[in-house]
């Protein structure tokens, strides 16, 4: 979960790596550096984030026309100076950065010590760098080739990049399950893990796949397997553009974000749903549609908050197609022998793309012979590459660390799905669908009319700004509104925060309830409205400060509440991409109040690429 940046070509790389690892800062932001090559290494790295590099570098200012980056989420080691990225081996000649995880690196520690080799830092990387160059003195092989043999001996999760003074026009770079791509300009390469540091400059770019590398100079690039054998790759055109990775006016990414839900929304149904048709198109899954309307079942598989967004589309399926569902979490998935075959069908979902345990459930299902579909919001990544057929979710870049605008958009591809599913199974009649696609189509402006209406929000944050908990309860298509309210809470504000079903809560967290404890409710007019009533009144009568995300007209719940947040009316089915906006917005202003770190909060980076 680091963020690497390279460069190779005719501007100072310095500048361009820099840049670069601003944009990359989502990735990890708990140390970084940089390796410029200009007829020796120069390298400048310490704690802290890439504002604390850049003071740094600017004492004693590189110039050279190479080099590469990092910024870093601990793995191992703690984040300080020695620890930092790039590492060094004993000769002092090559500089690597490194993403991922070496989960033999204790074994090949104790062999290399042996061999004499003296360790600085703590970190696997550096335990790669000294393999590197115990096989290029053993071997007596070239640099490229002690690369590809040093990595054939490591288990695990890796991209990296590497220069070496020895061969001062060549940058190797190479990937197994950490995202790395190419930016392809006129005489100059870019390598990044993700297309942030690279729009600026070119569109153009080449994904790396697992076990792949790449020799690259200013001239090109090639590619290869780590077993030497050379590969063609496509190139590909980015869709994305600058004015997407910048804040646009707004003091945070998070509260962007969160505004360009009803775009993002929009977008995301535009030219699949048919509203005059009744009609759903998805064609990304067209040419599987048959094998999952005749699937004996529908595995959803995902973590955290697309965990929360799978667990509201196994109402949708449910409800609408009638076909069994269930949800896990990818984390535990393949560690259990899962009971899934060629009659089923795994739904990963993933934001990024990249997420490492929903990857590796997606690969455990594969090989069990079950079709597994995608919902990602990332053109070119991995889980867009491995899965047989999916969705992508166009909700642009998002670059606050806690989501936002991916869960709603996430969302509303699975309530796409359970509609055609539903109508393609025979199990949702002809005006239940239209009413659904109608409503379904009156959603963005829905949510800009709530993005309106911040007063109720900002009095409320306030208020409960220094909170030591807060309990979420929710219903029906409503309970994993209230796990992700919770969780948008706990990530950006670091206050204590859990989501429950609302009647579990005599079942426990009743004891927690007392004049102290802020409870939301998610209390819509839907069919669940008199038992979460109830609900609110045990709060109640336990003297807990009640808020409550309801409609305009449901009087009794917001005469009984403190205070109330309204969102107007929709399907059942479709309330949590209108109730999770106030939630977002609660846990940012809170955050802000705080004066919490609300794109990078503590310990936390965007895409999950280690188990």
């Amino acid at each position: 979960m680091c963020g690497i940046v390279g460069y190779i070509g005719h501007r100072n790389a310095v500048d361009v790596i820099l840049k670069g690892l601003k944009r990359l800062e989502y990735r990890g932001y708990d140390s970084a550096g940089v390796a410029i090559s200009n007829g020796k290494l120069t390298i400048q790295k310490c704690k802290g984030k890439v504002s604390q590099l850049e003071k740094l570098i600017k004492a004693n200012y590189p110039h050279g026309t190479m080099g590469i980056g990092h910024t870093r989420w601990a793995t191992h080691g703690e984040p300080n100076d020695v620890n930092a990225h790039p590492h060094q081996a004993g000769d002092y000649k090559f500089a690597i950065v490194h993403n991922g995880i070496i989960e033999n690196y204790d074994a090949l520690k104790k062999e290399l010590i042996q061999k004499g080799h003296f360790f600085e830092g703590e970190t696997d990387t550096e335990v790669l760098a000294h393999l590197i160059q115990e096989v290029k003195k053993v071997g007596l092989t070239d640099f490229e080739t002690a690369v590809q043999m040093a990595l054939n001996q490591v288990d695990g999760t890796y991209g990296l990049a590497i220069l070496n003074l020895d061969e001062p026009d060549k940058l190797i770079v190479a990937r197994k399950g950490s995202p790395l791509l190419l930016g392809i300009g006129d005489n100059e390469v870019f390598v990044a893990s993700d297309a942030s540091p690279i729009i600026e400059y070119t569109k153009k770019v080449v994904y790396l796949d697992d076990d792949e590398m790449a020799i690259i100079t200013p001239d090109g690039y090639q590619v290869k397997t780590i077993s030497n054998i050379e590969l063609s790759k496509e190139v590909h055109e980015l869709e994305m553009n600058i004015e997407q990775i910048e804040k646009g006016g707004f003091p945070h990414f998070m509260l962007k974000e969160i505004h360009e839900q009803a775009q993002t929304i929009s977008d995301c149904m535009r030219g699949r749903l048919m509203v005059d048709e009744n009609r759903i198109v998805l064609g990304g899954i067209s040419d599987v549609l048959d094998r999952i309307v005749n699937a004996k079942r529908l595995v959803i598989a995902a973590c955290g908050t697309s965990w929360h967004a799978g667990m509201v589309g196994e109402y949708m399926f449910e409800h609408m197609a009638k076909l069994p569902v269930e949800v896990e979490y990818a984390s535990e998935f393949r560690y259990r022998d899962p009971l899934i075959g060629p009659d089923d069908v795994l739904l990963v979902i993933s934001q990024s793309g990249e997420t490492a345990d929903t990857l590796a459930a997606l690969r455990e299902a594969k090989a069990k012979g079950a079709l597994v579909i995608g919902i990602c919001n990332v053109v070119g990544s991995t889980i867009a590459r491995e899965t047989d057929a999916g969705v992508y979710t166009h909700a642009g870049p998002e670059i606050g660390v806690a989501s936002t605008k991916a869960f709603t958009a996430q969302v509303t591809v699975l309530a796409m799905m359970a509609i055609l599913l539903g109508q393609k199974r025979g199990t949702l009649t002809k005006e239940c669908s239209r009413d659904i696609i109608k409503e379904l189509n009156t959603i963005p402006a829905k949510v800009a009319q709530i993005l309106e209406k911040l007063d109720d929000v900002d009095t409320i944050s306030r208020l409960f700004a220094y909170a030591s908990n807060f309990l979420y309860l929710g219903r029906s298509y409503n309970f994993p509104v209230a796990l992700e309210g919770a969780l948008k809470l706990k990530e950006i504000s670091y206050i204590h925060a859990e989501g429950y079903p609302a009647a579990e809560m005599k079942h426990g967290p009743i004891a927690l309830i007392d004049e102290h404890m802020p409870v939301v409710v998610i209390a819509v007019n839907d069919h669940t409205n008199e038992k979460m009533i109830s609900n609110i009144e045990e709060v109640r009568a336990r003297k807990g400060r009640l808020i409550a995300i309801t409609n305009e007209d449901n009087h009794d719940v917001r005469r009984l509440a403190e205070f109330s947040i309204t969102v107007p009316q929709t399907h059942d089915s479709l309330s949590p991409l209108l109730t999770v906006i106030p939630l977002q917005l609660l846990s940012y202003q809170i955050a802000v109040y705080r004066k919490c770190n609300v794109d990078q909060p503590r310990n936390l980076a965007k895409s999950v690429t280690v188990e």
